[in-house]
């Protein structure tokens, strides 16, 4: 798979992640963990998709600080705007897997947002590269 295909596909599994939270975000019955977990999901999968496109391997990780790094030490600008991504990063570890009280009630219609914005960055990045430039 070349590495525009890759970020493509990420884009896509991106796309499935925003759309669950999409649809279930004023859902009160859904659980803020629940609904975090996708939006770290989406945010994962798209930051992978920037280090594909470039051609750079990244772990089996889900720890979205990690993945950001990464892209710093491989000289791929994420806009300032989206460094608290990072804050996603328990939605998909600690609060998946145990349940442990959030200290607060976060703001989910700010997840929406705020990966809605990230995907529009990454499939313009995507899209330019398949274009060629």
């Amino acid at each position: 798979m070349t590495p525009s295909d890759q970020a493509q596909l990420l884009l896509r599994k991106a796309a499935q992640d925003m759309a669950v939270l999409n649809k279930l975000i004023d859902d009160r019955e859904i659980s803020d963990e629940t609904l975090g977990y996708h939006a770290q999901q989406a945010a994962e999968k798209l930051i992978k998709a920037l280090l594909a496109l470039e051609g750079h391997p990244y772990p089996r990780s889900h720890n979205i600080g990690l993945l950001l790094d990464l892209l710093q030490s491989h000289g791929i600008p994420l806009p300032e705007r989206f460094e608290n991504v990072d804050a996603l990063t328990p939605f998909g570890t600690v609060f998946r897997y145990d349940d442990l009280p959030l200290e607060d009630a976060p703001e989910r219609h700010s997840w929406v947002a705020l990966i809605q914005n990230i995907f529009e960055y990454v499939e313009l990045a995507v899209g330019r590269c398949s274009e060629g430039g």
